[in-house]
């Protein structure tokens, strides 16, 4: 009877040996858990009289029979406690207990990428995939983790207008119908822009290297030439269905500015007040009989002096290499209060009916409403333009309209512009509806 207890009490001091040392001989397999931090002593093993998430050891100088008896003189029953308290965590849930000896067969760990990203909302205003070409900034303002080696984008516009002009005879038309497709990698971006709604189908196709520091770049192809702010804005980001009578004037009719084939540089440091400056060559325009003229030349240098103030200034000068007949300078202002915009620029120079000044103010303010994708923007806006020389003349625009968004991918603009453009007889009134969206 003696010796079969004995051999009972000899067992059972095995199993409970056997018990508490496979914690040691798991963590000597495993990383420690976060629980038990090394150098406060619950790390020790239990077998040399330590400490194992709280439970202390029997110790060398107590005999294992005697460690294992309890009050009873049978202490299995603790010992059986103690080893399983050692084994498995006593707080969180059942999916957030880890076991020892390593995960639960048929159970998954979770990991980030099956938990998945959590979808981000989109308020007005944020940076969002855009074109390079209307937008030079966008992969830098782009998060780390957002960022796309291959970005397939676009745009549609479709407006409604009613000019007094043409006695409110109603138009309806596709203004733009963008698509593009960019690639950025860890030193090149590349683009291809066309819009199908335009005669000139092709808009942007260019290539922009860079330094590792994305200090200094190099723009080869098409692309806008760095001359008015006005025409460097983003159409998608302007609060006005137009860029106004003053870029058209300068733009459309005597080429200065705007898109063109070309090779510039620029610099960019975000330590200097945000300082920016771009140079470049680019084709020149066009005479009356239809031949290319000399190749222009346009700068720009822009810096932030206040996180909420920025400032411009740019040149343009057509047929830089010979007798030059058309030139502007043009210094613009941006302030950001809250969700208040205010903008504007001077434009001087000469063409070849002499001297212009021209002046452009805009202002709009978004307002979010309810859970803050929804936004109200009201919007009004005013440019002039005088003509001095042989031949004078004067032209105005005044706006105002009412814009509702919805995050950065819709958006409904309805605005009525009183002007008296270059070639009018008197101001007219116009109305205009515009719906937007882009992908």
């Amino acid at each position: 009877m003696v010796g079969w207890r004995f051999d009972e009490r000899a067992r059972r001091g095995l199993l409970a040996a056997v018990l508490l040392g496979m914690p040691a001989l798991a963590r000597a397999g495993m990383p420690v858990p976060e629980e038990v931090a090394p150098g406060t002593g619950a790390e020790e093993d239990t077998l040399s009289g330590g400490v194992v998430d709280g439970v202390e050891g029997t110790g060398s100088d107590v005999p294992a029979d005697a460690a294992a008896e309890g009050p009873t003189g049978d202490g299995s029953g603790e010992v059986m406690e103690g080893a399983l308290a050692q084994s498995v965590p006593a707080q969180g849930m059942p999916e957030e207990q880890v076991s020892p000896v390593g995960p639960v067969p048929g159970k998954a760990a979770a990991t980030p990428e099956k938990q998945g990203k959590k979808k981000k909302k989109v308020k007005p205003g944020e940076p969002q995939d855009e074109s390079l070409g209307e937008n030079p900034d966008a992969v830098d303002d782009t998060a780390e983790e957002d960022k796309q080696d291959v970005r397939v984008f676009g745009r549609v516009y479709a407006r409604a207008s009613a000019d007094e002009r043409e006695k409110y005879q109603r138009s309806l038309s596709i203004p733009s119908a963008r698509v593009g497709v960019g690639a950025s990698l860890s030193n090149i971006e590349a683009e291809v822009t066309a819009d199908l709604a335009d005669k000139s189908l092709l808009k942007d196709a260019f290539v922009r290297l860079a330094d590792d520091s994305k200090r200094f770049r190099l723009y080869g192809g098409q692309f806008k030439s760095p001359f008015l702010q006005r025409s460097l804005e983003s159409s998608w980001d302007l609060p006005v269905v137009s860029r106004g009578l003053v870029e058209d004037y300068l733009t459309e009719v005597h080429q200065l500015g705007g898109r063109r084939l070309g090779l510039m540089g620029e610099m960019r440091l975000k330590d200097a007040w945000g300082l920016k400056v771009s140079a470049g060559f680019f084709e020149g325009g066009k005479d009356d009989a239809g031949m290319r003229l000399k190749e222009d030349i346009a700068a720009r240098v822009s810096l932030r002096p206040l996180k909420k103030l920025s400032l411009g200034v740019s040149t343009y000068v057509a047929e830089a290499l010979d007798v030059v007949h058309k030139h502007a300078l043009a210094a613009d202002a941006q302030l950001h209060l809250g969700g208040l915009l205010f903008s504007g620029e001077l434009v001087t120079g000469r063409l070849p009916l002499g001297p212009f000044t021209a002046q452009l103010l805009l202002a709009n303010y978004t307002l979010p409403v309810g859970s803050g994708e929804w936004a109200v923007q009201p919007v009004a806006g005013f440019e002039a333009l005088q003509l001095r020389g042989d031949v004078e003349g004067t032209g105005h625009s005044l706006v105002g309209g009412l814009n509702v968004l919805l995050g950065d991918r819709f958006k409904a603009m309805f605005q009525a512009e009183r002007a008296l453009r270059p070639g009018d007889e008197a101001a007219a009134l116009e109305y205009s509806l515009q719906l937007a969206t882009r992908f």
